[in-house]
């Protein structure tokens, strides 16, 4: 691997990369929401992760010893966490508001890192984790959310799942990004496939019905999202320490919102501005103190 650089010393084309890779982020939520409108969220995440287990295949690698490590972080970094995210959207009258809950994750991850592994949390990352949580519940009272609040709910827990998730990945060793994105994937998709068919109906009405802003977003989530940025992520994890990556991926949900606004009428008020700044303010403290055990935290919840 190569040796990290300094903060100061990423080139411009990686910055670049970097930025595009946020960009892709971001992006993939508005498809998210446009293609939910098509086909039912179970049924969108499931397609999403039949194409990803396809395609990731040749890295499916019996790993002795860790398997049900890997087998809970799929559970609750995929499926759990995916589902309620999706749902979160796909009821949600503010994306605004989802995107900055979801963005709990970090903080939560914090708090079970301190319980379950002993980690030592100093009073700055105690002090964001604080802002945070407050900063959601800014959101929470604004007027202009009260329809969302379910979808704050669900995105909240999505966060927390992925949080569970992160814990277990320090957990493992030598389990590579695509090999581990292939479990993730193989384990997610049969229940998704049992929950679609209980759950939702009108199944294959939707899929024989579906255009292709359906279609697109389903493979721009697989393909875009999982492979390319992803991928990008580790080739850009390798080369730079994480405490210089982890901040800049908080571009991601300041796109996703200036993207939402104009394309889906979502409405910014001073009370999701602020809660957003300071939730988003939070996050930047702890991510900037958290351990280099974190590293796969930035890789694998978006």
């Amino acid at each position: 691997m190569p040796k990290a650089r300094a903060a100061m010393s990423m080139s411009p084309i990686h910055f670049f990369f970097l930025v595009m890779i946020n960009l892709v982020w971001a992006i993939a939520i508005i498809a998210v929401e446009f293609g939910m409108r098509e086909l039912s969220p179970f049924l969108f995440l499931l397609l999403r992760f039949l194409i990803i287990s396809a395609l990731l295949v040749p890295f499916l690698k019996f790993h002795r010893g860790r398997m049900v490590d890997i087998a809970i972080i799929a559970i609750t970094a995929g499926g759990i966490q995916f589902g309620f995210f999706y749902g979160a959207i796909y009821i949600s009258h503010n994306i605004p508001a989802v995107v900055m809950a979801a963005q709990l994750g970090v903080p939560f991850t914090t708090l079970l890192g301190f319980v379950f592994l002993q980690e030592q949390v100093g009073w700055q990352r105690w002090a964001g984790m604080a802002l945070a949580f407050l900063g959601v519940s800014i959101l929470v009272f604004d007027p202009e959310v009260f329809g969302s609040l379910l979808g704050i709910a669900l995105g909240t827990c999505a966060a927390c799942f992925g949080a569970v998730g992160s814990i277990y990945m320090r957990r493992i060793q030598g389990v590579k990004p695509f090999e581990l994105q292939a479990w993730i994937a193989l384990i997610s998709w049969p229940p998704l496939l049992l929950l679609t068919f209980t759950f939702e109906t009108g199944i294959w009405e939707s899929i024989m019905s579906a255009t292709w802003v359906g279609w697109t977003a389903v493979a721009f989530t697989a393909l875009i999202s999982n492979m390319f940025a992803h991928a990008g992520m580790f080739y850009l994890l390798q080369r730079y320490e994480v405490s210089t990556i982890a901040p800049l991926t908080l571009m991601a949900p300041i796109m996703t919102i200036a993207i939402s606004v104009p394309l889906l009428g979502d409405v910014l008020t001073w009370q999701i501005l602020l809660g957003g700044a300071i939730t988003l303010a939070g996050v930047l403290i702890v991510t900037i103190r958290r351990p280099a055990e974190a590293v796969r935290d930035v890789e694998v919840t978006h």
